[in-house]
């Protein structure tokens, strides 16, 4: 490869998760396993919210673009990784490379916002409870999950347009098991500093857009349940919001520490970690978060299930 010349790259070599040869098929099994559950558990929320008429409600719709993200989220990652688990040779194309980095970060733009819109929502909820309706009208909620998606439009044109103008000449081996910015501004021989400086600016930016907007809700929402003299009422305020609040600590946490940091080879194998986790793990828990004590979609989930076995 010439030094300065990032077009003689035609692909990169992932060096995934672990280079333990032992460790290969136990992974590609785990990791087999987390990828099925999340395609059934998001696809049957995204099916559930679609064919019940009581899930159709602006907490259920953001609910069901969360879920639609996730999926694409892991799909973008998982089989690529499954199949590195098998090969010798762990390549991916310059072009693929570049397609993967710009589709996870509209993605994962869109997840952050979301999580902002439905913490919003949650507030009028509880706090304006006789103006949801009307606040939270059919057209707003799609503006809303519109506006989501143009951000990450933006956003993601902007990070890798100016992730793939730099040279990659000195090595072609990716520390990490997908592409992602800090482990290819690490691998680039360019100068990345404009790279880290856009990247830490447009990520402060939109997390404080995302999670100022959580903070002043779930500020408002505790104020308001605490009023409630009722016990029983005040867990059953405190159940509609808690596990939305359990998935934006979780997601906002990790993407803050590996986003956030100065980029280094010695925080590769750190990062790893912390992928793994709101790449594939949290997607996967994101339907059960949502609906393990979510009496509406128990419900529903069983009519659906009552008029399956009913129709066979």
């Amino acid at each position: 490869m010439e030094k300065g010349n990032h077009s003689e790259v035609t692909d990169f070599i992932l060096s995934g998760l672990t280079d333990r040869q032992e460790l290969q098929v136990p992974l590609f099994g785990v990791f087999l396993l987390i990828y099925g559950i999340t395609l059934v558990g998001n696809g049957g929320m995204i099916l559930l919210i679609t064919i019940e008429p009581r899930l159709h409600t602006p907490m259920y719709f953001f609910l069901s673009n969360l879920s639609f993200c996730d999926l694409c989220f892991s799909s973008l990652i998982c089989p690529k990784m499954l199949l590195n688990f098998l090969a010798e040779r762990k390549s991916i194309s310059y072009t693929a490379c570049a397609v993967q980095l710009y589709l996870l970060i509209i993605f994962a733009d869109i997840v952050c916002l979301l999580l902002a819109v439905m913490a919003y929502d949650r507030y009028v909820a509880i706090c304006n409870p006789l103006l949801y309706t009307v606040t939270m009208s059919r057209q707003l909620c799609k503006e809303l999950v519109v506006g989501a998606y143009a951000v990450g439009l933006v956003d993601s044109v902007i990070h890798t347009c100016l992730t793939f103008r730099l040279s990659f000449c000195s090595s072609n081996i990716i520390r990490h098991f997908f592409c992602d910015i800090p482990p290819l501004l690490a691998l680039s021989c360019s100068d990345t500093r404009i790279n880290e400086i856009v990247l830490f600016a447009f990520t402060c930016c939109i997390q404080v857009i995302c999670f100022v907007p959580v903070l002043l809700s779930y500020v408002y929402i505790i104020s308001t349940i605490l009023k409630i003299r009722s016990a029983k009422g005040q867990r059953k305020a405190f159940s509609t919001c808690s596990f939305h609040l359990t998935v934006v600590v979780l997601f906002y946490g990790i993407q803050l520490f590996m986003y956030l940091r100065p980029t280094s080879s010695s925080s590769m194998d750190t990062d790893k970690v912390a992928s793994v986790f709101y790449t594939l793990v949290i997607p996967m828990l994101n339907p059960f978060i949502y609906s393990l004590r979510n009496k509406e979609v128990k419900d529903a989930l069983r009519k659906a299930m009552n008029k399956l076995l009913t129709n066979s």
